[in-house]
C-alpha cells in the first residue's frame, strides 16, 4: 500500500499531511482568510503559494499531499508541483472525487460546489484526474461520504472502484457531518468479491469534534489507513478564534494554539496521517510543532471538556461564510 512508504520517513513530521482545501481556490470556510491570502486571489498567486507551501512542507518531511476535484484547481497546481521536481519520488498523493467545483474563482458564487456520487460523475472526475495526475496518483477517495450516500450500495460503481485498485490505485473514502461514525461503519462492510473495497478513511476529528473516534478505532484495527480532516475545526482552534484554554495550554509550551490543536490528534493511536491545512508557509511550520507537543493528563482533561455535541458542531459549521 502507497502509505507504507511513510512508514520509511525518518523526520518527526512523517505522520503530518498537507491538504490543499485552502489554497486550491479563491473561497474557503476557514476562518481567518482574508488576512491570509489578502486581496490578490489569482490563478497565478495561489499557484505559486502551493508550490512554496509543497516545497516548505517537503523539505520539513511531509511526504502525504492530499487534493480533491472540488478544490478548484488544487490537482492542477499539485500536478505542475510534480512535473516541476521530477527528482522526488517518495511522496503519496492522494485526491477525491464526488463534488464538481462550481464557483468559477469567485469567492461570492451562489454555490461554490455540487455533490454527485453517481457512476457518471465517477467516470467523468477520474478522467479528469488521471489527464492531471496521471500514474502520480496513489489514493483516490469517495468524497464525502454519508450513511445515505449511494456510493455505499451502487455495484457497479464498487465493481469499477474494485478494478481501479486491481490496476493499482488504493480506494478510499472521506466523511462529513454528524453522522460520520455510522458512514464509517456502513463503508467498512463494503466488499467486492468477499474482499473490503476500501483501504483508507478520512474523517473530521479535532478537539471540538471527537464523535467519530471509536468507529475510527475499528477501521485502523480492520486494517485501513486513517487520515484526519480539520484538525483545526476551520480555524475555530487557531490563535484569537481559539477556546481560552486551549491558548493557555499553548502559551505553556511556548507554542501556537494550533500546534496543541493537532497535537492532540497526533496522539491518538489510531491516526496515521493527520492533515495540515495551512494556507502559508508561516502556518505550516507552526503546525509541524505539533510533532514535539507533550500533553500532560491535567492539559489532556483540559482539552476533552471542549468537545461539542456532533449536531451543534456541525451545524456551526455549516454556518461558516465562505471567504
Amino acid at each position: 500500500m502507497p502509505f507504507a512508504r511513510l512508514a520509511t520517513a525518518t523526520t518527526p513530521t512523517c505522520h503530518i499531511g498537507l491538504g490543499l482545501a485552502a489554497v486550491g481556490r479563491p473561497g474557503y470556510i476557514n476562518l481567518g482568510r482574508d488576512h491570509d491570502l489578502g486581496e490578490n486571489r489569482s490563478v497565478e498567486t495561489l499557484r505559486a503559494r502551493t508550490h512554496e507551501l509543497l516545497d516548505a512542507a517537503y523539505f520539513q518531511g511531509v511526504r502525504y499531499f492530499d487534493a480533491a476535484r472540488s478544490y478548484g484547481r488544487s490537482e492542477e497546481f499539485l500536478a505542475d508541483w510534480l512535473h516541476s521536481r521530477p527528482d522526488i519520488d517518495d511522496v503519496v498523493i492522494g485526491s477525491k472525487w464526488g463534488y464538481t467545483y462550481t464557483a468559477s474563482w469567485s469567492t461570492d458564487a451562489e454555490k461554490h460546489e455540487v455533490k454527485d456520487h453517481s457512476v457518471q460523475a465517477y467516470d467523468r472526475q477520474r478522467s479528469e484526474t488521471a489527464e492531471l495526475l496521471g500514474d502520480r496518483l496513489d489514493l483516490y477517495q469517495i468524497h464525502s461520504v454519508t450513511p445515505d450516500s449511494p456510493a455505499l450500495t451502487d455495484k457497479e460503481l464498487h465493481a469499477k472502484l474494485a478494478d481501479a485498485a486491481a490496476q493499482g490505485l488504493s480506494i478510499g473514502f472521506s466523511t462529513s457531518g454528524p453522522a460520520q461514525a455510522d458512514a464509517i461503519r456502513a463503508a467498512l462492510a463494503v466488499t467486492v468479491d468477499g474482499e473490503p473495497l476500501f483501504r483508507t478513511v478520512q474523517a473530521t476529528y479535532n478537539a471540538l469534534e471527537t464523535s467519530a473516534a471509536p468507529a475510527l478505532a475499528e477501521a485502523h484495527d480492520a486494517g485501513l489507513t486513517v487520515i484526519v480532516k480539520e484538525g483545526m475545526a476551520n480555524g475555530r482552534l487557531a490563535a484569537e478564534h481559539a477556546p481560552g484554554v486551549l491558548r493557555d495550554i499553548a502559551g505553556e509550551a511556548g507554542l501556537g494554539a494550533d500546534a496543541v490543536a493537532l497535537a492532540l490528534v497526533l496522539r491518538q493511536p489510531w491516526a496515521g496521517v493527520v492533515l495540515s491545512g495551512a494556507a502559508t508557509v508561516n502556518q505550516l511550520a507552526s503546525n509541524l510543532h505539533a510533532a514535539v507537543v507533550d500533553l500532560d493528563d491535567d492539559q489532556l482533561a483540559k482539552l476533552d471538556a471542549l468537545a461539542e455535541e456532533p449536531a451543534a458542531y456541525w451545524e456551526r459549521r455549516g454556518q461558516l461564510p465562505w471567504h
